[in-house]
């Protein structure tokens, strides 16, 4: 990388001027600043006391020492203690003519034994798909992306929530109020249908508790005492035990559920390479934290409660069995991070969950550590920020919460009357208009939730997402169609640029950020962030668009001329195409 070489190039000018030693790490190496002429630019300031010279004369003798040094730098200046570094020509033009056509530019070869796991999704069998699980699939699926971009051999896996109290929730209501309903009969998707009864055991539990606590009980106590709650209870230990009426139930519930799930993750563009159940390692997780008791790592308490200490590590007492002996979230994470590595043997384990799990990750890794697996430091939490729509946070409980179904078909709507107005759909055919829209509504939600960085938390505004001249992914998709449609009408052979041609400031610059592809690939693969692709992607879209609204490509006399500017618009097409790919999106070749 051509990075790493001008570092090398100030590393042996700084030891053949000052016989000063240094490391990589040691320069700060930086795009140029748009202000300023030049492509790179060396802070010296560190170099000063070797030197013993001004900022500006041992920039100066820096920057002679690589230009006499280093073929791709033709020239460079000096602003106060910075050295800007300018590539020759020469350079541009053969990276230009060496990867315009490269459909893979800026992707690190595959190494089989840098395995990653990456877990995302892991939903409930309670309730369908939401908001919060739409930026959660997209960031687990695209960092996934990003990652094998960086050679990284990446397993992705999902782990499904399909046992606990919740679950027993819907079954409970469903087996007292669903009249033998089924997702045939009512034409309810089999997600839904578990979600709607959720929603009924806890409307019908509230009633309870409030009946408790006008007859003279307080709140705790009304809320453990109520019936609905007691009977939910009573069939999650019936599950553990294996009761066949009970085990039938659930089953059959669940199988609503996977098919009604498989039918959003279609739609989404997501997939797994293994799916994990909670049912199948909870009981691995109960066997591990027997073993840790056994060992005197863990303590029983007089109730009979297994719990790990972790007042030495600074944090408190963490529960992992309950009284009655059955499980929490906890014990089955043990589980489940004990059988994926011996499964892959990753070099690490990355669990994309929202940041209110923040303390159960620095949990799960310190218990497993205290009993005495060494590849706890494997796991990453990649925690990322809340998802709200302009009416306010969600409440999956109460009922309101936004399905991801019902928020893809709303795209998908306003997507179709968007393509409508500004007529993008006139001359398809009804099922070419109908995929059209469908890629557009997909490219703008993915995009507007993927261009935020994952930290933060977000408000998602479905109609300020499909906007084609916005920071948005319908106006990068129309980017690439318009460069499509461009490359189209050029009837002639596109042949790598001639190193006569001069290029302008404009041209320059979009050749610069094709440049940076890679290393922003490199970026967004240790920062687990796929704004960093995103944000970037829409640089060269906008930078594109300016040059093409006022630069002539195809009516250019110059043919020369015309044929490197067809070349630049080929790589760009390439780049945009492959950059959205990282994120899910599909890009249409006409719009």
């Amino acid at each position: 990388m051509l990075e790493s070489k001008l570092c090398q190039a100030v590393i042996k000018a700084v030891h053949a001027l000052y016989g000063l030693e240094l490391a990589e790490k040691d320069i700060t190496l930086q795009k140029t600043r748009r202000e300023f002429t030049g492509d790179f630019t060396v802070a010296v300031f560190p170099f000063v006391r070797a030197s013993r010279k001004s900022p500006e004369i041992t920039a100066a003798e820096i920057g002679q020492h690589i230009k006499d040094n280093i073929e791709e730098v033709f020239d460079f200046n000096v602003i106060k203690g910075f050295l800007n570094l300018s590539l020759s020509k020469i350079y541009w033009l053969q990276f230009l003519n060496n990867n315009f056509r490269q459909t893979d530019f800026g992707f690190t070869t595959s190494k089989e034994n840098e395995v990653v796991m990456i877990e995302y999704s892991s939903p409930n069998t309670n309730k369908p798909l939401h908001l919060g699980h739409i930026r959660n699939n997209l960031l687990g699926w695209s960092v996934a992306e990003i990652l094998k971009a960086n050679g990284k051999n990446v397993v992705k896996v999902n782990l499904v929530n399909d046992r606990g109290i919740h679950i027993c929730k819907s079954m409970l209501a469903w087996q007292k109020w669903g009249n033998g309903e089924t997702p045939e009969t009512s034409g309810i998707k089999g997600d839904h249908l578990a979600g709607k009864y959720y929603v009924l055991f806890d409307k019908n539990y509230k009633t309870e508790i409030a009946d408790l606590i006008a007859n003279g009980m307080e709140k705790e106590s009304a809320e453990k005492q109520a019936p609905l709650i007691l009977e939910a209870q009573e069939m999650l230990r019936k599950w553990e035990a294996k009761d066949d009426a009970v085990i039938q139930l659930w089953k059959r519930m669940n199988n609503w559920v996977y098919e009604g799930f498989e039918q959003t993750y279609t739609r989404m563009g997501i997939d797994f390479d293994k799916t994990y159940y909670e049912s199948s390692t909870y009981l691995l997780g109960k066997s591990i934290v027997e073993e840790g008791l056994d060992d005197g790592k863990l303590i029983r308490k007089p109730d009979q409660s297994v719990w790990a200490d972790l007042t030495e590590e600074g944090l408190d007492e963490k529960l992992l069995l309950r009284a009655d002996g059955t499980s929490v979230y906890m014990t089955q994470d043990l589980g489940t991070a004990h059988l994926r590595y011996h499964d892959y043997q990753p070099k690490q384990m990355i669990y994309v969950v929202g940041n209110e799990q923040n303390y159960h990750f620095d949990v799960l890794k310190l218990v497993l550590k205290k009993l005495g697996y060494n590849w706890a430091d494997t796991i990453q939490h990649l925690s990322y920020g809340m998802v709200e729509l302009p009416a306010g946070k969600m409440k999956s409980r109460e009922g309101t919460v936004v399905d991801a179904d019902d928020l893809m078909d709303e795209m998908e709507k306003t997507a179709y009357e968007k393509a409508l107005e500004l007529g993008k759909i006139d001359d398809f055919e009804s099922e070419d208009a109908k995929h059209l829209y469908y890629t557009i509504a997909m490219g703008a939600l993915k995009y507007f939730i993927l261009k935020v960085d994952p930290q933060k938390n977000m408000l998602f505004n479905p109609t300020e997402s499909i906007d084609f001249n916005g920071h948005t992914g319908p106006f990068i998709q129309y980017t690439h169609a318009r460069i499509k449609s461009l490359l189209k009408k050029a009837l002639d052979e596109i042949k790598p640029a001639d190193a006569e041609i001069e290029m302008l400031p404009k041209e320059k610059e979009i050749i610069r950020l094709l440049h940076d592809y890679p290393s922003i690939i490199k970026l967004a693969g240790e920062g687990r962030s796929p704004a960093l692709i995103a944000n970037y992607i829409y640089e060269l879209a906008k930078e594109f668009n300016a040059f093409y609204q006022e630069i002539t490509i195809l009516k250019e006399e110059n043919e020369e001329l015309r044929n490197f500017r067809l070349v630049l618009s080929v790589f760009t097409s390439n780049i945009i195409k492959s950059a959205m790919g990282l994120l899910g999106i599909a890009v249409p070749e006409r719009m």
